[in-house]
């Protein structure tokens, strides 16, 4: 994006081209085209397999589930967007492929989108979840009353809605730093938002299980089944903070010191980055299958149809 598309590094959107370039000291990691496609190609059938399971199972059809099935949607997102791009470098690399500069220029913008998209969506349904996640515990009585499947439809279309308009923003007024600054804003407000409600959540549920030991008394399946879900929730949370918390730090650094050395250097590490989001996508449907029961059933029998 700071430079024109033919002389710009492989790999290197517009939110990760800084003005500027690293020292010979600091030249990065050179990470083959054939791992990206290899967990790209992971991470798809992942996801695929974590939407069909979802849409099979009637028990699943559910606005929590709804709402995970569009967080796998997102992680598609990433995989989609990092095959196409392997593969686009892959076939220029070996000069099967030869297109025009302003061909280029459009494959870039479509693969930012589809990140940032990504990126946006992602923040968003985890978001979602934790607020869903809360209402179910603090509010368990009324929770079929206040979450409808309307309005769960609603919360999903204007969240997708959001992520396409505000990733066409992104893209086109790449050069403004407001932009950057907006992309993480929200990242800090959905972590901090996401801390609070769990921190009340987790406290709920150590004062829950206090009151069970001085009462004797077995918890309800209802209200441990909603902890379980917290649980799982939270720990999606510290993988997505683990494996975007880099690529957020380096919007920083693009934003406070493009051209400080140090900045520079941490710069050339995008393919660390990218392997990092990448992975993320390939995490996720681990976690849910290994969380629930349910899922975890109904993954098998979609395996085992699909031989």
């Amino acid at each position: 994006a700071w430079t024109t598309p033919p002389q710009r590094p492989c790999r290197i959107p517009w939110f990760m081209d800084p003005p500027g370039h690293a020292g010979a000291w600091c030249q990065g990691l050179d990470i083959p085209n054939e791992l990206f496609l290899a967990l790209g190609l992971v991470s798809l059938v992942e996801n695929l397999l974590v939407v069909a399971a979802i849409l099979k199972n009637r028990n699943l059809h559910s606005p929590t589930y709804y709402f995970i099935c569009c967080l796998a949607v997102s992680d598609m997102l990433v995989s989609v967007s990092n095959l196409a791009e392997t593969l686009f470098l892959l076939l220029l690399e070996h000069g099967v492929l030869v297109v025009r500069a302003s061909v280029v220029r459009h494959m870039d913008n479509v693969i930012d989108m589809l990140i940032c998209s990504s990126v946006v969506s992602s923040l968003s349904f985890l978001g979602v979840i934790a607020v869903d996640r809360y209402i179910t515990i603090f509010y368990a009585l009324r929770y079929h009353s206040i979450m409808t499947l309307q309005r769960a439809v609603v919360t999903m279309a204007s969240v997708w809605l959001a992520s396409t308009v505000s990733s066409t923003i992104f893209v086109t007024y790449y050069r403004n730093n407001a932009i950057l600054l907006c992309l993480i804003g929200f990242f800090l407000f959905m972590l901090v938002l996401m801390l609070v409600l769990y921190i009340h959540m987790f406290a709920l549920a150590r004062h829950h299980l206090r009151s069970i030991s001085s009462q004797q008394k077995q918890p309800t399946v209802y209200r441990s089944s909603s902890l379980k879900g917290a649980v799982t929730l939270t720990i999606l949370l510290g993988v997505f903070f683990i494996c975007w918390g880099p690529f957020f730090f380096h919007l920083i650094l693009i934003v406070t010191c493009p051209t400080n050395p140090f900045c520079t250097c941490f710069f050339s590490y995008f393919n660390l980055f990218h392997i990092l989001i990448i992975c993320n996508s390939v995490i996720d449907p681990l976690i849910y299958a290994f969380r629930s029961q349910e899922l975890r059933r109904t993954l098998r029998e979609v395996v085992l149809c699909s031989w």
